[in-house]
């Protein structure tokens, strides 16, 4: 009798070119698993193939684009033949006054951080259930707490927690559907070119935990609600802050 060749489990990684992204996507192949690097940067995804390596594959992608997203459901199928976990992690922020915040702009906002979660478990869903698959959405602790001129970032965040958990109740038992809320996350190792200034003792000392978070933080995270250990959670959203949204501030 001839047997029967296992594959191993593929993973979709949306906004994987770079950030938590690329980090979740490098934990996945630690532990075995393919990944799709759907990013819409060509660049960054070419860039993250070649640092993943042969098992990976880039598929370039438009969340926020319906025929983006089903032509990289569809190219994934072709290509990989199977999806064992979908990782909703791309995203986009235009943090500005609201008076100054277009319409355009907000729309932009919520179709890719929102809209881009939703499309993709639309198309993923059927292939997902052959598998006793596994959504993770990435969210923000902007969901619960806010600052100044953020408003289309945070409602879409928001959204997203929401969105979790009413996919948790449609889609279950066939697939467990969970959310991550990463507090602040030093994304620097993973970012080709940061825009942002070299951290300082005081951004670690507000943490509770005593640093400012990591990339890696989130990747175990994604990693451990994948695995069978989490097979009984589903419709949660996991703050990944160092403690920071139960910090009381007094000025």
């Amino acid at each position: 009798m001839k047997k029967k060749i296992v594959k191993s489990p593929v993973a979709i990684v949306t906004g994987s070119g770079q950030g938590i992204g690329l980090c979740v996507a490098r934990y996945f192949i630690a532990v075995g698993v393919r990944v799709v690097i759907a990013e819409k940067n060509p660049v960054l995804g070419k860039r993250a193939q070649k640092l993943l390596g042969p098992e990976s594959v880039f598929i370039q992608t438009d969340v926020s684009n319906e025929q983006s997203v089903r032509y990289m459901i569809q190219q994934t199928i072709k290509r990989v033949r199977q999806i064992d976990y979908l990782v909703n992690n791309a995203a986009i922020a235009d943090n500005k006054p609201i008076e100054k915040l277009t319409y355009a702009s907000w729309k932009n906002v919520i179709n890719t951080n929102l809209s881009g979660v939703f499309l993709c478990a639309k198309y993923a869903a059927r292939y997902l259930c052959k598998n006793k698959g596994v959504i993770i959405n990435i969210a923000s602790t902007r969901a619960v707490m806010s600052e100044a001129n953020t408003e289309a970032y945070t409602a879409s965040k928001a959204g997203i927690v929401g969105l979790t958990h009413a996919l948790a109740v449609s889609l279950g038992p066939a697939i467990r559907v969970n959310c991550i809320s990463p507090g602040w996350i030093d994304t620097r190792s993973y970012t080709e070119k940061p825009a942002f200034p070299p951290l300082t003792k005081a951004d670690h000392s507000q943490h509770p935990a005593g640093r400012v978070g990591r990339p890696d933080d989130i990747a175990a995270m994604v990693l451990h609600l994948c695995s069978v250990q989490s097979e009984f959670i589903t419709g949660q959203n996991f703050i990944v802050d160092g403690g920071m949204t139960k910090k009381m501030i007094y000025i």
